[in-house]
């Protein structure tokens, strides 16, 4: 079993729906017990990634605004290995 990673995940300048289309993307390459650490400044990207973790049941296990940047933290957890 491979150890868990922090995928960062840099969407600050993008504007919807390319930071949820790069979550997806990340995903896409994660592995149950991964992080994505996720940087954003489009103002709906916290209503995307709420939605996001609710459809596919990972956990959100941080979300912050700082500056105009938006970090959020998804650890994977509903990967169909």
């Amino acid at each position: 079993m491979t150890e868990p990673r922090t995928i960062l995940v840099d969407c600050r300048g993008m504007a919807c729906p390319g930071p949820i289309t790069e979550v997806a993307r990340a995903y896409r390459k994660a592995q149950n017990g991964d992080i994505l650490d996720i940087l954003a400044t489009d103002s709906a990207f916290t209503s995307d990634i709420n939605a996001w973790v609710r459809a596919t049941k990972n956990e959100l296990i941080g979300l912050e605004e700082n500056a105009g940047v938006i970090r959020a933290s998804v650890k994977i957890t509903a990967k169909k290995q």
